[in-house]
């Protein structure tokens, strides 16, 4: 082979590599991009259409869970929200025999759509009246949850039992309907 003719082959190729090189850079890598952001598009939507079917075959079930939860919530009325809270309190103590010796109510406005009313109780009994007192709480089907128990002895042999509770109290706020 001649030189020249060796030249020109090398100068050809090289020319095509540097073409090569070129689409690669300018075709290739971002196609390919293109195509894996698209493919893990399509992953993301296609995750979320079986999350929304999933919602949809349950959405009965979670419908009437929702319904007993929000009818089980305190009245929007203050006052009122404060009497069935009392009563429940007069119920559960009744039912253990707990004495309860006081009972502090707050009003906090978390949110547009609901309000919390949050009650520090104190209250005394022995161990199965405070176990039975904290039982019927938790069971209840009023919208209410224990944030904080505090249980401290009141005398020398432990038969006296001291209770401070944090319980808060859910009410819904009615919204307007969208149309």
């Amino acid at each position: 082979m001649q030189i020249k003719n060796r030249q020109q082959l090398l100068a050809v190729l090289a020319m095509g590599v540097l073409a090569l090189l070129a689409a690669d850079k300018l075709l290739l890598s971002p196609l390919s991009r293109l195509w894996q952001d698209r493919s893990r598009r399509i992953h993301d939507l296609r995750d979320r259409i079986a999350n929304g079917s999933s919602l949809l075959k349950r959405e009965r079930g979670l419908s009437a869970t929702w319904e007993r939860m929000r009818t089980n919530t305190l009245p929007t009325n203050a006052s009122l929200a404060e009497q069935q809270v009392r009563e429940a309190f007069t119920r559960w103590s009744e039912d253990s025999r707990i004495s309860i010796t006081s009972r502090t109510p707050q009003w906090k406005h978390d949110s547009d759509e609901f309000m919390t009313v949050e009650y520090r109780v104190e209250a005394a009994g022995n161990l199965a009246a405070i176990s039975k007192f904290l039982y019927d709480i938790e069971r209840d089907a009023m919208a209410l949850r224990l944030e904080t128990v505090e249980i401290s002895s009141r005398d020398n042999d432990g038969q006296q039992l001291a209770l401070g509770l944090q319980i808060s109290g859910l009410v819904l706020t009615p919204q307007p309907r969208q149309q």
